[in-house]
Protein backbone atom coordinates (compact mmCIF):
# COMPACT_ATOMS: atom_id res chain seq x y z
CA UNK A 1 0.00 0.00 0.00
CA UNK A 2 2.82 2.39 0.92
CA UNK A 3 4.61 1.68 -2.39
CA UNK A 4 1.43 2.35 -4.39
CA UNK A 5 0.89 5.59 -2.47
CA UNK A 6 4.43 6.78 -3.24
CA UNK A 7 4.02 5.87 -6.90
CA UNK A 8 0.76 7.82 -7.09
CA UNK A 9 2.40 10.84 -5.46
CA UNK A 10 5.17 10.59 -8.04
CA UNK A 11 2.62 10.58 -10.86
CA UNK A 12 0.80 13.67 -9.58
CA UNK A 13 4.10 15.45 -8.93
CA UNK A 14 5.27 14.95 -12.52
CA UNK A 15 1.89 16.09 -13.83
CA UNK A 16 2.02 19.30 -11.79
CA UNK A 17 5.68 19.92 -12.64
CA UNK A 18 4.98 19.86 -16.37
CA UNK A 19 1.86 21.99 -15.86
CA UNK A 20 3.74 24.71 -13.96
CA UNK A 21 6.66 24.62 -16.38
CA UNK A 22 4.29 25.35 -19.25
CA UNK A 23 2.76 28.26 -17.36
CA UNK A 24 6.18 29.59 -16.35
CA UNK A 25 7.40 29.64 -19.95
CA UNK A 26 4.95 32.40 -20.94
CA UNK A 27 5.41 34.76 -17.96
CA UNK A 28 8.55 36.66 -19.10
CA UNK A 29 7.08 37.48 -22.53
CA UNK A 30 3.47 38.33 -21.65
CA UNK A 31 4.18 42.08 -21.17
CA UNK A 32 5.99 42.18 -24.53
CA UNK A 33 3.13 40.46 -26.37
CA UNK A 34 0.54 42.79 -24.79
CA UNK A 35 2.50 45.91 -25.77
CA UNK A 36 2.88 44.58 -29.33
CA UNK A 37 -0.86 44.01 -29.66
CA UNK A 38 -1.93 47.29 -28.03
CA UNK A 39 0.91 49.64 -28.92
CA UNK A 40 0.80 51.01 -25.38
CA UNK A 41 3.31 51.53 -22.58
CA UNK A 42 4.42 49.09 -19.88
CA UNK A 43 1.97 50.74 -17.47
CA UNK A 44 -0.84 50.15 -19.97
CA UNK A 45 0.27 46.53 -20.42
CA UNK A 46 0.12 46.03 -16.64
CA UNK A 47 -3.52 47.12 -16.65
CA UNK A 48 -4.38 44.69 -19.47
CA UNK A 49 -2.51 41.92 -17.67
CA UNK A 50 -4.50 42.56 -14.52
CA UNK A 51 -7.82 42.41 -16.36
CA UNK A 52 -6.82 39.20 -18.13
CA UNK A 53 -6.17 37.61 -14.75
CA UNK A 54 -9.56 38.97 -13.68
CA UNK A 55 -11.26 37.22 -16.64
CA UNK A 56 -9.47 33.95 -15.84
CA UNK A 57 -10.44 34.20 -12.16
CA UNK A 58 -14.09 35.00 -12.87
CA UNK A 59 -14.40 31.79 -14.86
CA UNK A 60 -12.55 29.86 -12.15
CA UNK A 61 -14.94 31.24 -9.53
CA UNK A 62 -17.96 30.00 -11.49
CA UNK A 63 -16.64 26.65 -12.73
CA UNK A 64 -14.22 25.41 -10.05
CA UNK A 65 -17.04 24.15 -7.78
CA UNK A 66 -18.48 22.29 -10.75
CA UNK A 67 -15.14 20.64 -11.45
CA UNK A 68 -14.62 19.89 -7.75
CA UNK A 69 -18.01 18.24 -7.43
CA UNK A 70 -17.45 16.32 -10.65
CA UNK A 71 -14.18 15.11 -9.14
CA UNK A 72 -16.08 13.79 -6.11
CA UNK A 73 -18.51 11.96 -8.42
CA UNK A 74 -16.43 10.79 -11.40
CA UNK A 75 -12.97 10.74 -9.81
CA UNK A 76 -9.96 13.07 -9.96
CA UNK A 77 -8.35 11.72 -13.14
CA UNK A 78 -10.92 12.86 -15.77
CA UNK A 79 -11.18 16.32 -14.21
CA UNK A 80 -7.41 16.74 -14.20
CA UNK A 81 -7.17 15.61 -17.83
CA UNK A 82 -9.86 18.12 -18.85
CA UNK A 83 -7.92 20.89 -17.12
CA UNK A 84 -4.68 20.00 -18.91
CA UNK A 85 -6.38 19.83 -22.31
CA UNK A 86 -8.01 23.21 -21.71
CA UNK A 87 -4.66 24.81 -20.89
CA UNK A 88 -3.12 23.39 -24.09
CA UNK A 89 -5.88 24.97 -26.19
CA UNK A 90 -5.44 28.24 -24.29
CA UNK A 91 -1.74 28.44 -25.14
CA UNK A 92 -2.46 27.77 -28.82
CA UNK A 93 -5.01 30.60 -28.88
CA UNK A 94 -2.51 32.95 -27.21
CA UNK A 95 0.20 31.95 -29.69
CA UNK A 96 -1.94 32.88 -32.71
CA UNK A 97 -3.85 35.81 -31.14
CA UNK A 98 -4.20 38.62 -33.74
CA UNK A 99 -5.71 41.11 -31.26
CA UNK A 100 -5.78 41.72 -27.51
CA UNK A 101 -9.35 40.37 -27.47
CA UNK A 102 -8.12 36.90 -28.38
CA UNK A 103 -5.83 36.90 -25.35
CA UNK A 104 -8.93 37.33 -23.23
CA UNK A 105 -10.66 34.47 -25.09
CA UNK A 106 -7.78 32.14 -24.28
CA UNK A 107 -7.71 33.12 -20.62
CA UNK A 108 -11.48 32.65 -20.31
CA UNK A 109 -11.25 29.14 -21.76
CA UNK A 110 -8.41 28.27 -19.38
CA UNK A 111 -10.47 29.57 -16.46
CA UNK A 112 -13.43 27.38 -17.37
CA UNK A 113 -11.44 24.15 -17.56
CA UNK A 114 -8.53 24.99 -15.26
CA UNK A 115 -8.78 22.91 -12.09
CA UNK A 116 -5.37 21.27 -12.08
CA UNK A 117 -4.12 22.47 -8.68
CA UNK A 118 -7.38 22.04 -6.76
CA UNK A 119 -7.80 18.55 -8.23
CA UNK A 120 -4.19 17.69 -7.42
CA UNK A 121 -4.74 18.80 -3.83
CA UNK A 122 -7.83 16.58 -3.55
CA UNK A 123 -5.84 13.76 -5.18
CA UNK A 124 -3.12 14.03 -2.53
CA UNK A 125 -5.74 14.13 0.22
CA UNK A 126 -7.28 10.92 -1.19
CA UNK A 127 -4.08 8.90 -0.85
CA UNK A 128 -2.50 10.46 2.25
CA UNK A 129 -3.27 9.86 5.94
CA UNK A 130 -4.45 13.08 7.67
CA UNK A 131 -1.32 13.35 9.84
CA UNK A 132 0.96 13.44 6.74
CA UNK A 133 -1.09 15.71 4.50
CA UNK A 134 0.71 18.94 5.40
CA UNK A 135 4.06 17.45 4.32
CA UNK A 136 2.64 15.90 1.14
CA UNK A 137 0.82 19.09 0.21
CA UNK A 138 4.33 20.51 0.06
CA UNK A 139 4.83 18.48 -3.13
CA UNK A 140 2.59 21.01 -4.85
CA UNK A 141 5.02 23.73 -3.78
CA UNK A 142 7.98 21.66 -4.96
CA UNK A 143 6.37 21.19 -8.38
CA UNK A 144 5.66 24.92 -8.46
CA UNK A 145 9.25 25.70 -7.49
CA UNK A 146 10.91 23.37 -9.98
CA UNK A 147 8.49 24.43 -12.72
CA UNK A 148 9.51 28.03 -12.06
CA UNK A 149 13.17 27.10 -12.27
CA UNK A 150 12.69 25.55 -15.69
CA UNK A 151 9.76 27.47 -17.20
CA UNK A 152 10.74 31.14 -16.88
CA UNK A 153 14.38 30.42 -17.77
CA UNK A 154 13.26 28.64 -20.94
CA UNK A 155 10.66 31.32 -21.64
CA UNK A 156 13.22 34.10 -21.27
CA UNK A 157 15.55 32.39 -23.74
CA UNK A 158 12.80 31.53 -26.23
CA UNK A 159 11.42 35.07 -25.97
CA UNK A 160 14.56 36.33 -27.69
CA UNK A 161 13.35 34.55 -30.84
CA UNK A 162 9.92 36.18 -30.75
CA UNK A 163 7.19 36.97 -28.27
CA UNK A 164 4.98 34.10 -29.50
CA UNK A 165 7.56 31.31 -29.53
CA UNK A 166 7.19 30.53 -25.78
CA UNK A 167 3.43 30.04 -26.20
CA UNK A 168 3.96 27.33 -28.81
CA UNK A 169 6.44 25.64 -26.47
CA UNK A 170 3.96 25.84 -23.58
CA UNK A 171 1.18 24.37 -25.74
CA UNK A 172 3.34 21.43 -26.82
CA UNK A 173 4.52 20.74 -23.29
CA UNK A 174 1.02 20.87 -21.84
CA UNK A 175 -0.37 18.54 -24.52
CA UNK A 176 2.43 16.08 -23.70
CA UNK A 177 1.36 16.38 -20.07
CA UNK A 178 -2.20 15.52 -21.09
CA UNK A 179 -0.96 12.40 -22.87
CA UNK A 180 1.17 11.47 -19.85
CA UNK A 181 -1.85 11.75 -17.58
CA UNK A 182 -4.06 9.82 -19.98
CA UNK A 183 -1.74 6.82 -20.21
CA UNK A 184 0.05 6.87 -16.83
CA UNK A 185 -1.88 8.71 -14.09
CA UNK A 186 -4.03 6.33 -11.95
CA UNK A 187 -7.35 7.23 -10.31
CA UNK A 188 -7.08 8.14 -6.61
CA UNK A 189 -10.69 8.27 -5.41
CA UNK A 190 -12.14 4.90 -4.48
CA UNK A 191 -15.69 4.22 -5.65
CA UNK A 192 -16.94 3.81 -2.09
CA UNK A 193 -15.72 7.34 -1.31
CA UNK A 194 -17.58 8.97 -4.20
CA UNK A 195 -20.87 10.82 -3.94
CA UNK A 196 -23.58 11.94 -6.31
CA UNK A 197 -23.20 15.16 -8.24
CA UNK A 198 -25.31 17.85 -6.55
CA UNK A 199 -26.16 20.98 -8.56
CA UNK A 200 -27.00 22.88 -5.37
CA UNK A 201 -23.46 22.37 -4.15
CA UNK A 202 -21.82 22.73 -7.58
CA UNK A 203 -22.00 26.51 -7.75
CA UNK A 204 -19.70 29.15 -6.29
CA UNK A 205 -22.13 30.44 -3.66
CA UNK A 206 -23.22 26.94 -2.61
CA UNK A 207 -19.62 25.78 -2.53
CA UNK A 208 -18.55 28.66 -0.32
CA UNK A 209 -21.56 28.10 1.95
CA UNK A 210 -20.47 24.49 2.41
CA UNK A 211 -17.22 25.75 3.93
CA UNK A 212 -19.25 27.14 6.83
CA UNK A 213 -19.85 23.59 8.06
CA UNK A 214 -16.28 23.43 9.29
CA UNK A 215 -15.48 25.92 12.09
CA UNK A 216 -11.73 26.21 11.43
CA UNK A 217 -12.26 26.75 7.68
CA UNK A 218 -14.87 29.49 8.07
CA UNK A 219 -12.74 31.12 10.75
CA UNK A 220 -9.70 31.21 8.44
CA UNK A 221 -11.55 32.47 5.37
CA UNK A 222 -10.83 36.15 6.09
CA UNK A 223 -7.16 35.34 6.71
CA UNK A 224 -6.92 33.31 3.50
CA UNK A 225 -8.58 36.06 1.48
CA UNK A 226 -5.95 38.56 2.56
CA UNK A 227 -3.06 36.15 1.90
CA UNK A 228 -4.27 35.40 -1.60
CA UNK A 229 -4.90 39.05 -2.47
CA UNK A 230 -1.46 40.04 -1.18
CA UNK A 231 0.20 37.32 -3.28
CA UNK A 232 -0.84 39.11 -6.46
CA UNK A 233 1.56 41.92 -5.62
CA UNK A 234 4.25 39.42 -6.71
CA UNK A 235 2.30 37.29 -9.18
CA UNK A 236 0.71 40.23 -10.96
CA UNK A 237 3.45 42.86 -10.96
CA UNK A 238 6.86 41.14 -10.64
CA UNK A 239 7.64 41.24 -14.36
CA UNK A 240 6.34 44.80 -14.80
CA UNK A 241 8.04 46.05 -11.60
CA UNK A 242 11.48 44.65 -12.40
CA UNK A 243 11.34 45.90 -15.99
CA UNK A 244 10.30 49.36 -14.81
CA UNK A 245 12.50 49.71 -11.72
CA UNK A 246 15.66 47.91 -12.87
CA UNK A 247 15.19 47.84 -16.68
CA UNK A 248 15.44 44.05 -16.79
CA UNK A 249 14.93 42.26 -20.11
CA UNK A 250 12.98 39.00 -20.58
CA UNK A 251 16.08 36.88 -19.90
CA UNK A 252 16.77 38.59 -16.57
CA UNK A 253 13.12 38.27 -15.56
CA UNK A 254 13.29 34.60 -16.44
CA UNK A 255 16.42 34.10 -14.34
CA UNK A 256 14.85 35.88 -11.37
CA UNK A 257 11.77 33.67 -11.54
CA UNK A 258 14.04 30.64 -11.79
CA UNK A 259 15.65 31.82 -8.54
CA UNK A 260 12.16 31.97 -7.03
CA UNK A 261 11.68 28.41 -8.17
CA UNK A 262 14.91 27.19 -6.56
CA UNK A 263 13.99 28.72 -3.22
CA UNK A 264 10.36 27.57 -3.32
CA UNK A 265 11.46 24.02 -4.18
CA UNK A 266 13.93 24.05 -1.32
CA UNK A 267 11.36 25.28 1.19
CA UNK A 268 8.48 23.10 0.01
CA UNK A 269 10.53 20.01 -0.79
CA UNK A 270 12.88 20.01 2.16
CA UNK A 271 12.33 22.58 4.87
CA UNK A 272 8.63 21.99 5.57
CA UNK A 273 9.16 18.27 6.15
CA UNK A 274 11.25 19.22 9.16
CA UNK A 275 9.81 22.61 10.09
CA UNK A 276 6.11 21.73 10.30
CA UNK A 277 6.54 18.63 12.51
CA UNK A 278 9.00 20.58 14.68
CA UNK A 279 6.99 23.80 14.95
CA UNK A 280 3.49 22.37 14.65
CA UNK A 281 1.01 23.55 12.02
CA UNK A 282 -0.22 26.56 13.99
CA UNK A 283 3.24 28.02 14.65
CA UNK A 284 4.26 27.29 11.05
CA UNK A 285 1.35 29.44 9.88
CA UNK A 286 2.40 32.30 12.17
CA UNK A 287 6.09 32.18 11.23
CA UNK A 288 5.34 31.85 7.51
CA UNK A 289 3.05 34.88 7.48
CA UNK A 290 5.65 36.92 9.38
CA UNK A 291 8.26 36.08 6.72
CA UNK A 292 5.80 36.98 3.95
CA UNK A 293 5.17 40.38 5.54
CA UNK A 294 8.89 41.09 5.82
CA UNK A 295 9.52 40.03 2.23
CA UNK A 296 6.78 42.27 0.80
CA UNK A 297 8.02 45.24 2.79
CA UNK A 298 11.61 44.82 1.59
CA UNK A 299 10.50 44.34 -2.06
CA UNK A 300 8.60 47.63 -1.91
CA UNK A 301 11.70 49.68 -1.13
CA UNK A 302 14.35 47.77 -3.12
CA UNK A 303 16.55 50.15 -5.14
CA UNK A 304 18.98 47.72 -6.81
CA UNK A 305 18.27 44.60 -8.85
CA UNK A 306 20.51 42.37 -6.72
CA UNK A 307 18.38 43.21 -3.67
CA UNK A 308 15.44 41.33 -5.16
CA UNK A 309 17.44 38.09 -5.13
CA UNK A 310 18.43 38.58 -1.48
CA UNK A 311 14.90 39.51 -0.38
CA UNK A 312 13.56 36.37 -2.05
CA UNK A 313 15.02 34.36 0.86
CA UNK A 314 12.71 35.64 3.63
CA UNK A 315 9.80 35.92 1.21
CA UNK A 316 10.07 32.28 0.09
CA UNK A 317 10.51 31.10 3.70
CA UNK A 318 6.96 32.31 4.10
CA UNK A 319 5.99 29.27 2.04
CA UNK A 320 5.82 27.11 5.18
CA UNK A 321 2.47 28.76 5.95
CA UNK A 322 0.59 27.36 2.94
CA UNK A 323 0.99 23.60 3.51
CA UNK A 324 0.36 24.09 7.23
CA UNK A 325 -2.92 25.85 6.47
CA UNK A 326 -3.87 23.16 3.95
CA UNK A 327 -3.18 20.50 6.56
CA UNK A 328 -5.37 22.21 9.17
CA UNK A 329 -8.21 22.72 6.73
CA UNK A 330 -8.10 19.30 5.08
CA UNK A 331 -8.13 17.49 8.44
CA UNK A 332 -11.61 18.88 9.12
CA UNK A 333 -13.21 17.30 6.04
CA UNK A 334 -14.24 13.66 5.29
CA UNK A 335 -12.84 11.76 2.31
CA UNK A 336 -15.95 12.04 0.13
CA UNK A 337 -15.97 15.85 0.40
CA UNK A 338 -12.30 16.63 -0.32
CA UNK A 339 -13.05 17.52 -3.93
CA UNK A 340 -15.85 19.84 -2.88
CA UNK A 341 -13.58 21.40 -0.26
CA UNK A 342 -10.81 22.05 -2.79
CA UNK A 343 -13.35 23.33 -5.31
CA UNK A 344 -14.69 25.71 -2.67
CA UNK A 345 -11.21 26.88 -1.76
CA UNK A 346 -10.44 27.38 -5.45
CA UNK A 347 -13.59 29.51 -5.70
CA UNK A 348 -12.27 31.47 -2.74
CA UNK A 349 -8.92 31.92 -4.50
CA UNK A 350 -10.84 32.98 -7.60
CA UNK A 351 -12.66 35.67 -5.63
CA UNK A 352 -9.29 37.05 -4.59
CA UNK A 353 -8.03 36.74 -8.17
CA UNK A 354 -10.99 38.79 -9.29
CA UNK A 355 -9.97 41.44 -6.76
CA UNK A 356 -6.16 41.12 -6.54
CA UNK A 357 -4.79 41.48 -10.09
CA UNK A 358 -6.78 44.59 -11.07
CA UNK A 359 -5.99 46.23 -7.72
CA UNK A 360 -2.26 45.43 -7.81
CA UNK A 361 -1.80 46.08 -11.54
CA UNK A 362 -3.68 49.37 -11.42
CA UNK A 363 -1.79 50.39 -8.27
CA UNK A 364 1.50 49.76 -10.09
CA UNK A 365 0.23 51.66 -13.14
CA UNK A 366 -1.05 54.56 -11.03
CA UNK A 367 2.34 55.07 -9.36
CA UNK A 368 4.44 54.67 -12.53
CA UNK A 369 2.40 56.69 -15.05
CA UNK A 370 3.23 60.25 -16.08
CA UNK A 371 0.34 61.53 -13.95
CA UNK A 372 1.42 59.67 -10.78
CA UNK A 373 1.25 61.78 -7.57
CA UNK A 374 4.62 60.26 -6.61
CA UNK A 375 6.79 57.77 -8.47
CA UNK A 376 6.68 54.56 -6.42
CA UNK A 377 6.78 51.28 -8.43
CA UNK A 378 6.77 49.25 -5.18
CA UNK A 379 3.31 50.44 -4.10
CA UNK A 380 1.73 47.02 -4.72
CA UNK A 381 4.35 45.30 -2.55
CA UNK A 382 3.68 47.74 0.29
CA UNK A 383 -0.02 46.94 0.13
CA UNK A 384 0.90 43.23 0.16
CA UNK A 385 2.88 43.75 3.38
CA UNK A 386 -0.07 45.47 5.06
CA UNK A 387 -2.50 42.72 4.01
CA UNK A 388 -0.28 39.83 5.15
CA UNK A 389 0.30 41.51 8.52
CA UNK A 390 -3.46 41.82 9.04
CA UNK A 391 -3.80 38.18 7.91
CA UNK A 392 -1.27 37.14 10.54
CA UNK A 393 -3.25 38.87 13.28
CA UNK A 394 -6.49 37.24 12.11
CA UNK A 395 -4.90 33.78 11.92
CA UNK A 396 -3.50 34.12 15.44
CA UNK A 397 -6.91 35.08 16.78
CA UNK A 398 -8.81 32.36 14.90
CA UNK A 399 -6.48 29.46 15.67
CA UNK A 400 -6.10 30.51 19.31
CA UNK A 401 -9.89 30.50 19.67
CA UNK A 402 -10.12 27.09 18.00
CA UNK A 403 -7.52 25.56 20.35
CA UNK A 404 -9.36 27.02 23.36
CA UNK A 405 -12.69 25.62 22.08
CA UNK A 406 -11.13 22.18 21.52
CA UNK A 407 -9.69 22.15 25.04
CA UNK A 408 -13.12 22.94 26.48
CA UNK A 409 -14.71 20.10 24.48
CA UNK A 410 -12.00 17.67 25.61
CA UNK A 411 -12.50 18.74 29.24
CA UNK A 412 -16.27 18.26 28.98
CA UNK A 413 -15.80 14.82 27.42
CA UNK A 414 -13.45 13.71 30.19
CA UNK A 415 -15.89 15.05 32.80
CA UNK A 416 -18.79 13.11 31.26
CA UNK A 417 -16.77 9.89 31.19
CA UNK A 418 -15.80 10.43 34.82
CA UNK A 419 -19.42 11.02 35.81
CA UNK A 420 -20.50 7.85 34.00
CA UNK A 421 -17.85 5.81 35.77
Amino acid sequence: MAEKRQAALGFIFITLLIDVTGFGIIIPVMPKLITELTGGTLSDAARYGGWMMFAFAAMQFIFSPVMGNMGDHFGRRPVLLAALFGFAIDYIILAFAPTIGWLFVGRILAGITGASFSTATAYIADITPPEKRAQNFGLIGVAFGLGFIIGPAVGGILGAYGSRVPFFAAAGLTFCNFLYGYFILPESLKKENRRKFDFKRANPIGSLMQLRKYPVISGLIASLLLIYIAAFAVQGTWTFFTMEQFHWDTKMVGYSLAAVGVLVAGVQGGLIRFAIPKLGQKRAVYLGLAFYTLGFLLFAFATQGWMMFVILVPYCLGGIAGPALQGIISSQVPANEQGELQGGLTSLVSVTTIIGPPVMANLFAAFTSDSAPIYFPGAAFLLGAILTFISLLLAMRTLASYVHHTQILDHDLVKKETDVN
